[in-house]
């Protein structure tokens, strides 16, 4: 080893300085560590087991990275890509604007932040209607693409057919009964289901069906509590996930906007605002922008600072500058 310095010299050559990192001072730069440390995979056998012991299984909606990453940190057991991002994120009136290519993209930031959790998308309207091979190709792509392990479809009678290809070809299916919003237009808005007797029979022989064609959850929105709490006895292996269908269904689910306080649109009764997300935004713009204007940020201490010879260096450049011009 005491030979190499010697034969560098005799070479004429200088050993390679130590290069070291460069620190970039970047806002936004990648934090150092990563994503937090993971827990156990989630998986379709654990919600089952969590439904078998009486353990209230717990579901949020994401739409972006930093959403799934919420999901992942907080012990969510299921991250849902739900089509509310047409409303929520992208501005659109209605659910059924939304296009696949959209839900892909939607699907992959929050796939790169939700890795312990057990997720899923919406299938966006149109996408599984048309054919069942359509149904399987659209479907294939969230997975494959989108980095989903199962997909949500809306419907009763109509999609038992849908249900089973997609359980046969592998792609596991959450069934959604009672109020589907894909299809407000049809119901005269976002109406509570099931409040006679008839509608909730046929709510009740939906799910049942739907759960013998290979669906692995039924998610039941807005119908009567009772009528929740009975869909959920009834069911044999399926668990149910409740969205305004009581507290006696296997899990909830909200969507993320409605429970943090940050959508302005209509409030449902079964919402319930876990923060105040929303007022802390508009106090945070607002004292960004009057902070500004009043030049009192930055601070001093939040500007960077520049040795004092090598502005006096600069000046001196800066005036030869001006007199050789």
């Amino acid at each position: 080893m005491a030979a190499i310095p010697t034969l560098l010299a005799s070479l004429k050559m200088k050993p390679t300085p130590r290069i070291r990192p460069i620190q970039r001072w970047m806002s936004v730069r990648p934090e150092q560590s990563g994503l937090p440390t993971q827990r156990k995979k989630v998986t379709i056998q654990h919600l089952h087991q969590l439904r078998k012991s009486g353990t209230p299984i717990t579901m949020l909606t994401a739409y972006d990275f930093p959403t799934g990453r919420a999901c992942e940190t907080h012990n969510i057991d299921m991250t849902l890509v739900g089509d509310s991002l047409a409303q929520v994120c992208l501005g659109y009136d209605s659910t059924t604007r939304l296009t696949l290519e959209e839900m892909l993209h939607h699907c992959r930031a929050v796939a790169r932040g939700s890795r312990s959790p057990f997720l899923l998308a919406d299938m966006p309207f149109g996408t599984y209607h048309t054919s069942i091979e359509d149904a399987v190709r659209n479907a294939t792509r969230l997975v494959s693409e989108g980095g989903m392990e199962a997909v949500k479809i809306e419907g009763g009678m109509e999609v038992l057919d849908v249900v089973r290809r997609l359980t046969n070809v592998g792609i596991p299916v959450m069934a959604h009964v009672g109020l589907m919003p894909q299809r407000h237009t049809m119901f005269s808005g976002y109406k509570v289901q099931g409040r006679d007797a008839a509608t909730a029979i046929s709510i009740l022989e939906s799910a049942l069906a739907l759960e013998e064609a290979g669906a692995f959850a039924i998610l039941l929105e807005a119908i009567p509590h009772k009528l929740g709490a009975y869909i959920t006895s009834q069911l044999r292996r399926a668990p149910t996930i409740g969205i305004g269908a009581g507290s006696q269904t296997n899990g909830q689910v909200l969507v993320w906007d409605d429970m943090l306080g940050t959508w302005s649109g209509h409030k449902a009764k079964f919402v319930r605002r876990f923060g105040d997300v929303r007022n802390e935004i508009e106090r945070g713009v607002r004292s960004y922008a009057e902070e500004i204007r009043a030049r009192t940020f930055p601070a001093l201490q939040e500007s960077y600072d520049m040795p004092g010879e090598e502005w006096d260096k600069f000046v001196e450049l800066t005036e030869a500058r001006r007199v050789a011009s």
